[in-house]
């Protein structure tokens, strides 16, 4: 098959790409990026690669260019971002060339819309996977083994790791200016997002703390954040209680990032000039942020990555939690491998037929999670899932002061 993959030059697609092209059923693969320069030394650096491995510049705001080059694909590897930005659009492009599509998409707001297009990717035959990458992605996957364990499921909540421990991840570019995951960031911590409550999909304040109790003594709390594992754990494992997306973050670190929170929703700050301040902290806001850390809770002894459910099995209650066997995990000291790799992975899947299901879908819904995690296995050894009785819910949400309720 033909496997174009767009934003191909960056860190996370080029990473995706050296994994792609060494999987089976790839003839040929197509870096297109807006740098048609990087796409071009990426080109050049794999060129001992067993399949034909060319470059082709594409902005994909240019709707005609991008029908054209699509139209050449059988699969497109969505890597460009802000997926608020420019998912949907890319997605609905897809459809109508008839191209099979896969994403990193980390926004809650247009994997909404993109689930939306459910209808129109039947009709076309193309099967579209969301999210596949680090979280969502993996962490679907780990939320997909521990629901696997349960008869009925109440809780789910999946974790990723902020500072704790600290990944390195750059949140500048190269020409200094906030990368696209830092601006992603002050998306989802601004505003109101998507999380699950009573079994009713709602919308609530980021950065609520939520204290969980999990298996083998592990405890802390975590902060929500808006991503997508909410609106699809939503409705694929239709939990009765809550869902939600947590980060595993430092008492100083969510304090600085309240206080970014405050002044975006007061519109004194854009996600640019945000992610700006966060990149290099001025002494003001670091101090401030200082105070308010003392009245936080932290993150205790919660794994840096996992996903937790909890339910009833055999008409008892049980609480299992899913992780990487690595604490903590060593792929995820690399966030464009730990992206990229995963949705090669995908794409594995979806060329020999595993995932070949027409429609728009989340990675629990179509991709075959035991082995997904056995392909993994050379860069991330092995899963860990543990169980342990629960007399209680699994979180405890502090209440919240200002209403901010509504449908997705």
């Amino acid at each position: 098959m033909r496997i174009l993959a767009l934003g191909g030059a960056g860190a996370m697609g080029a990473a995706a790409v050296r994994a792609a092209i060494a999987l089976p059923g790839v003839k040929e693969l197509v870096v297109a990026d807006r740098d048609f320069a990087a796409a071009s030394r990426l080109v050049a650096e794999l060129g001992c690669a067993p399949v034909d491995v060319t470059a082709r510049r594409i902005d994909v705001t240019d709707a005609g260019r991008l029908d054209d080059v699509l139209a050449g694909a059988d699969v497109v590897l969505n890597t460009v971002g802000p997926y608020y930005r420019f998912g949907p659009a890319v997605l609905a492009a897809a459809i109508r060339a008839g191209t099979h599509y896969l994403d990193l998409c980390d926004d809650w707001e247009p994997t909404v819309r993109m689930l939306e297009l459910d209808g129109a990717a039947r009709r076309s035959g193309v099967t579209a996977v969301l999210g596949m990458g680090a979280s969502p992605g993996i962490s679907n996957l780990l939320a997909a083994l521990a629901a696997g364990r349960l008869d009925t499921v109440h809780d789910v909540y999946t974790a990723w790791p902020v500072d704790v421990p600290d990944t390195g991840e750059e949140l500048t570019g190269p020409d200094g200016r906030p990368g696209a995951a830092a601006v992603h960031w002050m998306e989802q911590i601004s505003g109101t997002v998507a999380v699950v409550e009573r079994g009713e999909a709602v919308r609530r304040p980021p950065l609520r703390p939520v204290a969980l109790a999990l298996p083998g003594g592990r405890g802390g709390t975590g902060y929500t954040v808006g991503h997508p594992e909410s609106v699809t754990l939503h409705r694929s494992l239709a939990p009765g209680g809550n869902a939600a997306c947590l980060m595993v973050v430092t008492r100083g670190t969510v304090a600085f990032l309240d206080g970014l929170r405050r002044d975006l929703d007061r519109g004194r700050l854009d996600n640019e000039s945000a992610a700006a301040l966060l990149a290099d902290p001025p002494l003001g806001r670091a101090l401030a942020a200082g105070a308010r850390a003392a009245r936080l809770r932290g993150p205790g002894t919660l794994p840096p990555f996992f996903a937790a459910a909890t339910g009833l099995r055999d008409g008892r209650p049980l609480t299992v939690l899913a992780r990487p066997a690595e604490d903590p995990p060593r792929l995820l000291a690399d966030m464009a491998r730990a992206t990229g790799i995963p949705l090669a992975l995908g794409l594995a899947q979806l060329l020999d037929g595993t995932a070949r299901r027409p429609g728009v879908h989340p990675p629990e819904s179509v991709i075959d999670a035991r082995r997904f995690f056995r392909d993994l296995e050379p860069y991330s050894p092995g899963v860990v899932v543990e169980e342990g009785s629960a007399t209680r819910p699994l979180a405890r949400p502090r209440a919240h002061r200002r209403r901010a309720q509504g449908r997705w």
